[in-house]
């Protein structure tokens, strides 16, 4: 008598007042016995049983020795991308990040699977006009020309040896040194004609001090104390001796706004004062136009968000952590710097790393809600030939073909979503001049 095939079964389950969504769906029947058949097939090309050749031992042999649950995980594996297909056909939910799938029961009768499935969230904004929100006015005050200049003239500093007198603060001093613990030298602790500025900090605390009033040529012993929390676990808190030899004493010399001066800075079009401080000016208000533009925009979705209703969804924000983590590891990496060496400097953890980032994080996926339910309120699209012009424009900019540009930033829907995006921030600015 021929066994009664048994359909599939879907179920979506939905929390009251959620976007997530439990779908559950069940194979069993004759799709289920095929999947269990295929698995026993690929177990069968490798398994070893006493007295049969590897790829010639029976099912029945196989499941006597193994039991029939050696086949279930195996068979389960197989079935669920038809399960995900299901899933997503049956219940017709659109998810906004990656569906996570949960194995509810299983046995050799069937599989039964729940995909956990979260759908964009309900936003309700009660208001986006009028929010009294206004832009910083932006001015370069005179102090801050003359301090630009300062930082000029003190990057340009020359340092000229200095003939007569003794070792100051400010000066670099050209030394010879060898650290001692105990008696004994330790390694990493000896340099020949270092330069080392002194007052800058860099050493050891008390070494740079000790050096000053130091004439060129003489040789000193002086007594430090490596900090408790040092790199080196050898020398944490011990105290040393470094035996020390003054090789030459080099001065600053300031620079002063003349011909040679500008030469050195070399830029175009700045020969004299006044043109510097044009050029400083012009410099200092492009920066803060860019940095009062940000805060402006980011202040009005801030006020767009406190009148706001959303619950925005873990999964969203998670996603975006992981975005935001790639995207610092990467910048490790142009500095040179792993992820691990960066911990390990830094005396934090992945997990610290992420906490640090989750406010970021859930606020980048909030005003991206609120700029796609203005775009929707507004009812406004963006059109292929906008596309078109602005990677003809991203080509043009980052000197790529197009085919280069869309492998390093994304797909054409990318670049019209960003344009999206744009579209709605620029709406916002229009409604709360």
């Amino acid at each position: 008598m021929a066994k009664e095939t048994k359909k599939e079964k879907t179920e979506t389950k939905e929390k009251k007042n959620s976007n997530t969504h439990e779908v559950e769906v069940k194979i069993d029947g004759k799709e289920w016995e095929a999947a269990l058949d295929e698995a026993f097939k690929e177990k069968q090309k490798t398994v070893k049983v006493d007295g049969f050749r590897v790829g010639k031992v029976p099912r029945s042999v196989f499941e006597k020795k193994f039991g029939k649950e050696a086949l279930l995980l195996d068979a389960a594996d197989a079935v669920l991308p038809a399960a995900y297909t299901k899933a997503m056909t049956e219940s017709k939910l659109d998810p906004i990040v990656q569906p996570s799938v949960d194995l509810k029961n299983i046995s050799t009768e069937g599989v039964e699977f729940v995909f956990k499935i979260v759908t964009k969230p309900e936003v309700k904004i009660k208001k986006y006009k009028n929010l009294g929100v206004k832009k910083e006015e932006v001015k370069v005050s005179k102090e801050e020309i003359d301090h630009e200049i300062e930082h000029l003239l003190d990057h340009y500093t020359e340092l000229v040896t200095k003939d007569e007198g003794a070792l100051e603060n400010g000066d670099t001093a050209v030394l010879d040194f060898e650290g001692f613990k105990d008696g004994e030298a330790f390694a990493g602790g000896k340099a020949e004609n270092y330069s080392l500025e002194i007052g800058s900090g860099t050493f050891i605390p008390g070494f740079e001090e000790q050096m000053i009033g130091m004439k060129v040529g003489e040789e000193k012993d002086l007594n430090v104390k490596f900090p408790e929390n040092y790199s080196s676990k050898d020398l944490a808190g011990a105290d040393a001796v470094f035996k020390v030899k003054l090789n030459e004493i080099k001065t600053k010399v300031a620079r002063k706004l003349d011909e040679e001066f500008f030469e050195d800075l070399a830029m175009d079009g700045v020969d004299n004062e006044k043109a510097l401080r044009e050029n400083i000016e012009e410099r200092l208000k492009t920066q803060k136009e860019a940095d009062a533009e940000n805060k402006y925009v980011d202040d009005l979705l801030d006020a767009v968000a406190k009148e706001t209703d959303v619950d925005v969804p873990e999964e969203l924000v998670e996603e975006e952590v992981n975005r935001l983590m790639g995207r610092f590891e990467e910048q490790m990496k142009m500095q040179g710097i792993s992820l691990e060496v960066y911990y390990q400097f830094s005396g934090t953890t992945e997990k610290d790393l992420r906490a640090q980032m989750e406010t970021e994080a859930f606020k980048n996926v909030l005003y991206r809600l609120i700029l796609e339910k203005v775009q929707e309120e507004e009812k406004f699209t963006v059109s292929d030939e906008e596309v078109d012009k602005e990677i003809k424009n991203l080509t043009e900019k980052y000197q790529m073909s197009e085919e280069e540009l869309l492998k390093n930033i994304g797909d054409k829907e990318f670049i019209k979503y960003d344009l999206e995006v744009r579209k709605a921030i620029d709406l916002l600015k229009e409604y709360n001049k």
